[in-house]
Order: C-alpha cells, then structure tokens, then sequence
C-alpha cells in the first residue's frame, strides 16, 4: 500500500511526459558514460563547449517555479500516523545555478505538457504547470542548450518531468540511484534471452526513457561540481535509495542547503516525519541527522524544496 498511491502518480503523469514527443533535440545527447572516479575539490572540472556566452562572475542560486502539487489526504506522508485526513498545497522547485564555469539545473519538476492541459488529478494529488523551465530560462536570455550539468535530488515525478528538454546537458547521478531508475531485468531462468528485451527487460519497461538518452556521470558522494567547494551534491538516502540533497556556498548569502524531497514541509522537518512510500526510513532518519548535524556545522541556511513557506519569498536571485 505504502508505494500503490506514488506509483499510480508517477506513472500517469510520466506517461503524459512521454506523449509530450521529443524537445527537438534528438542526437544532442550521447549514451557514453563518463568514468566512474570522483571528483574531489582540487581537480578542476572543465565545463563543456556548450557554455552560456552570458556567463557570471559570481555564484548564484536562482528558484525555478516547476509546478503545484495539491495532495488531498497527507496520510501518506507519515509513518506516524498522523497525517490523515489532512491536505496541503507543495510548491514544486527546481534551481539554477549559475557557476563562472558553467550552469546546473537541479531538479526538473513536473512534466512541461502541464503548461497545456487544466490541472490534472490522480489518487491524492493534483498538479499543475504555468512555465516550463526552458520558457523561464529564456526569460533570463538563456536556453536548455546553455545548460552544462543537470542532477535530480531523486528520481519521483515530480523532480523528473522535464527531461524531455535537456539539450545537451551531463546528467549527474550516483550509483544508487541509477541502479534504482534502471535496474537489472528479472528474467527467469526459463524464458528464451529474446524475450527478456520485450516482456520483462529494461529496454521494454524502463519508466525513464528521457534519462537513458542522456550522456551521464556516475558521481560519488559529496560531488564537488565545479571544483572549487562551492557546490556539493552529498547523498541522503531513504526516501530512495540514491537521493541527495545540495549544498551551494555562495559568497554574499552563505551556504545554502536544499533538501531535495528528505523533507516536504516544515512539519516533516520539525517532527521527523518519513513518508510510507520511502525506501527505507531507518535510512531516511539517518540522513536527516546527519543533514542537520551539517547544517549546524556551517550555519547554513536550509530550503525545504517543497515548502511554499521557504521559497516564497526568497529573492528574484540568490548571490
């Protein structure tokens, strides 16, 4: 029961993502994988050739409105218990973060096709889209292409929905998580190995096509994007297995950490709250501790990604 409701979700609203058709960039991306090495904060990254001309001279974090997700009973949110019979209204985020070596979009929110269609609904939640994220971007004079690095804090919908316009982007993903999103095919000793591509294998029944056509990186914990310490993407497991949340340090705010979905509200955060469509809550638990243990350490000022209350008000530019 904890993964029926998620699970009905992701599939109804990815399935209206694959209707949406290709972004117009077919070959811009490759399946070659980089090397599977870590990439630790004395070894500078170079950036692609596919650079913004536009680019900054300082770090900066800017909130990208990716949708409304309206859930009709909480229940699912909690463990405890003590959630039902309660509703809310998420704000969906996704972030852009402008880097004098090149830009990384973290988190894709829900699917572009949104923008066309009334609010949908399905089980307990309703979403809706005003703007994709390509459309917000050109407001800033940029474009998917200008793009060099996208990560995902996880793989649900509502962080995955617009991979249909990634341009030539590095998706940066860990093991974990990749293997979650693509796992080894269960292929019984008995079927005939041409089978498994068409009934049971990853080719036939992979839930994120989008992300198979992406040129990937395989990272390891704390990833340094730009080697210099200014951006981390350090892991958290529980809510799935490879989901992480980032750290940005920028030099006027200071850092910044953003929580991917460990939390969906403040209540979450305050009362440690682990939804029943986690992975594993031993797991979720420890991550919040230890995410808050750093958090403390640097005094960081911390983004709950779905929290209207910490991304309302933020400015038009974080610096």
């Amino acid at each position: 029961m904890k993964q029926i409701v998620l699970a009905t979700a992701s599939a109804f609203i990815l399935a209206m993502a694959a209707c949406s058709g290709p972004a117009g960039n077919e070959g811009a991306n490759s399946e070659t994988d980089a090397p599977e090495t870590d990439t630790g904060a004395t070894d500078a990254v170079v950036a692609p050739e596919t650079a913004s001309e536009e680019g900054v001279d300082a770090l900066q974090l800017i909130k990208l409105d990716c949708g409304s997700i309206y859930v009709s009973d909480l229940d699912i949110f909690s463990t405890a218990g003590d959630y039902a019979g309660q509703s809310d209204t998420f704000t969906d985020t996704c972030w852009l973060i402008r880097h004098p070596e090149g830009d990384l979009l973290w988190d894709l929110g829900l699917p572009g096709i949104l923008t066309t269609q009334d609010e949908q609904t399905t089980g307990v939640f309703t979403v809706s889209l005003e703007k994709t994220i390509a459309e917000q971007l050109a407001e800033r004079d940029l474009s998917m292409s200008d793009i060099e690095y996208v990560s995902i804090s996880h793989s649900h919908f509502d962080h995955s929905g617009q991979v249909d316009l990634i341009d030539g982007s590095t998706w940066l993903v860990n093991q974990l998580e990749y293997d979650h999103m693509f796992p080894e095919p269960d292929v019984s000793e008995e079927a005939p190995a041409e089978d498994a591509e068409t009934e049971g294998g990853a080719d036939a029944g992979s839930q994120f096509p989008g992300f198979e056509v992406l040129q990937h990186e395989i990272i390891l914990d704390n990833h340094d994007v730009f080697g210099d310490g200014s951006v981390i993407i350090f892991m958290t497991p529980g809510h799935t297995p490879g989901h992480a949340a980032l750290l940005v340090n920028l030099p006027e705010t200071g850092p910044v950490m953003l929580t991917g979905d460990l939390y969906h509200r403040t209540e979450s955060r305050e009362l440690k709250r682990v939804p029943q469509f986690n992975t594993s809550e031993a797991e979720t638990l420890e991550s919040m501790e230890a995410f808050e243990d750093r958090a403390a350490e640097l005094g960081a000022k911390v983004i709950i990604q779905h929290e209207p209350a910490d991304t309302d008000d933020l400015p038009e530019v974080m610096r």
